[in-house]
């Protein structure tokens, strides 16, 4: 039993659209969340045009594929990027998968790619990806009050960061 990352691909847009339609995926992501076939299209063209700066990628398990997970360049000059969802199909929730994909694209963007700081931010309601980041080695650095409207109120973001020196 195997978790893989690899970069997504068109013919991976139906599963994304179909992970991304997912009532508990979709309040869990932020708002600038692709909504459409094109959109999705046009973000795993991005990724494929533009390898070190922005991602789209597949979690697969045994071969098959589970789950999403991206990145784009927060800073560029300081080379810090800017994690963002993480998403894994019901099918596959409760198997931890998430725990070892983060950990390979952990390695991939600060080894292989040369980033600096992996940034993340989450919903402060959504207390299992707290938990998970915090599994994952990413430290809690702050706390942004209000920062978003969601579902008509303002909600709290958490802040996290992962260095090399993070990595265990």
């Amino acid at each position: 039993m195997a978790v893989e990352l690899r970069r997504a691909k068109p013919p991976d847009a139906d599963f994304l659209l179909e992970l991304l339609a997912d009532d508990d995926v979709r309040q869990s992501l932020g708002p600038r969340t692709a909504a459409s076939r094109d959109e999705v299209l046009a973000e795993i063209e991005r990724s494929l045009a533009q390898p070190e700066s922005y991602g789209r990628f597949v979690i697969e398990f045994d071969g098959e594929p589970a789950g999403m997970l991206g990145f784009h360049v927060a800073n560029e000059r300081s080379r810090i990027a800017r994690l963002e969802r993480l998403a894994v199909h019901p099918r596959f929730r409760g198997r931890r998968l998430s725990d070892d994909a983060v950990r390979l694209f952990q390695r991939l963007l600060l080894e292989e790619l040369g980033y600096h700081r992996l940034e993340l931010e989450i919903y402060a309601f959504n207390e299992r990806a707290c938990a998970h980041a915090e599994r994952a080695g990413f430290v809690r650095e702050g706390r942004k009050r209000k920062a978003y409207l969601k579902d008509g109120e303002w909600v709290d973001s958490v802040l996290y960061a992962l260095l090399p020196e993070d990595l265990d």
